[in-house]
């Protein structure tokens, strides 16, 4: 009996068959990844990490830009409120995170300049990440003033008015602040070195539990960020008395300076930005960055910045990078020569 002939033709075809196929379900099954890689995006849900409780300006900006981005990517970003330390805890959480965009960090002045400044000269908070390493700066979200500001039941209306309450009542007269080594914090310590005055320095953790107690009469005044003393110096629970940078905002022209009040050169910012993890990569920096300018030229996003009084929001995430390096020298330099100390 002759047994059939197996051609080398459909042998061929069969291999080829078999190959095209186990081709095709790789493919199949990676197609999800590749699309989410090209796209210059994570894949899945994306954390935004706050350092501070709700109610303040950090979160106020971690949403506001947050609440766009899920528009724009089409994937859920959730904020996740972390406080403590001044904002160095989420920090350090992100610092560690894996380098895929999953988790970004609303970056401030006080983890990335504020707190690397005092821990330079042994103060402050333990600081076990390197900003300059360890962080992937993405861009700059905005530069708010702080307000000084006290409760409407108190009298003091100037500043003037300030700086004699506490020239009459020697370390009575209380200061809230987000925190030891905050931004609040340094524009108190800057106030009380011009000044020549003596005040309490109450920290809280967070401009939210600050706020509470200012307008609960439990403090007397409050350097307070812009961004979350707006909404209470719009509602009167709170009053502005000045602001602390070298021009007035856009959102509150009619608050003086500390400079026109007689503080000649007195700048203490608050500031936004945000940045993933060390080693993230370039393209994904450059895709958030795109959108991030895109969202900040939002027209009511714009709007919202200048009721908070954030300015001088954007650019290129090199430019950012460049600002953190300014802003840790300056403090640096500050810390130094006030003395800061940190009193918990």
């Amino acid at each position: 009996m002759t047994r059939p002939t197996i051609t080398a033709a459909p042998l061929a075809r069969r291999r080829l068959f078999l190959a095209t196929g186990a081709g095709a379900l790789v493919a199949a099954v990676a197609a999800p990844r590749v699309r989410a890689q090209g796209t210059g995006l994570p894949s899945g849900p994306i954390r935004i990490m706050v350092g501070f409780p709700p109610g303040g300006g950090t979160d106020a900006m971690a949403r506001v830009v947050g609440q766009k981005f899920q528009t724009l990517w089409g994937n859920p970003v959730i904020i996740e409120n972390r406080g403590g330390a001044a904002g160095v805890i989420a920090a350090d959480q992100v610092s560690k995170a894996a380098p895929d965009g999953n988790t970004l960090l609303m970056a401030h002045i006080n983890s990335h300049a504020l707190g690397p400044a005092l821990n330079s000269i042994g103060q402050g908070t333990k600081i076990n990440y390197d900003v300059a390493s360890q962080f992937s700066p993405i861009g700059l979200v905005g530069v708010t003033p702080n307000l000084l500001i006290g409760h409407p039941n108190n009298p003091a209306r100037t500043v003037a008015d300030v700086v004699a309450a506490c020239k009459a009542k020697p370390g009575r007269i209380s200061f809230a602040s987000a925190g030891a080594g905050s931004a609040q914090h340094f524009a108190l310590e800057m106030f009380k070195l011009q000044a020549k005055v003596f005040a309490l320095h109450i920290p809280y953790r967070g401009s939210g539990p600050a706020l509470t107690d200012l307008m609960g009469q439990q403090v007397d005044f409050c350097f307070e960020t812009m961004t979350s003393a707006t909404p209470h110096v719009k509602s009167t629970k709170v009053v502005a008395i000045a602001q602390t940078r070298l021009k007035r905002a856009k959102g509150h022209p009619s608050v003086p300076t500390m400079e026109e009040a007689g503080f000649k050169g007195f700048e203490a910012t608050t500031w936004y930005g945000l940045v993933g993890p060390g080693r993230l990569p370039p393209g994904m920096v450059q895709r958030m960055n795109d959108d991030l300018n895109k969202v900040l030229a939002m027209p009511d996003v714009q709007e919202r910045m200048d009721a908070f009084g954030a300015e001088d929001g954007g650019g290129s995430a090199q430019k950012f990078a460049d600002f953190i390096r300014t802003e840790t020298a300056k403090w640096t330099q500050v810390a130094k020569q006030a003395g800061v100390k940190i009193d918990t």
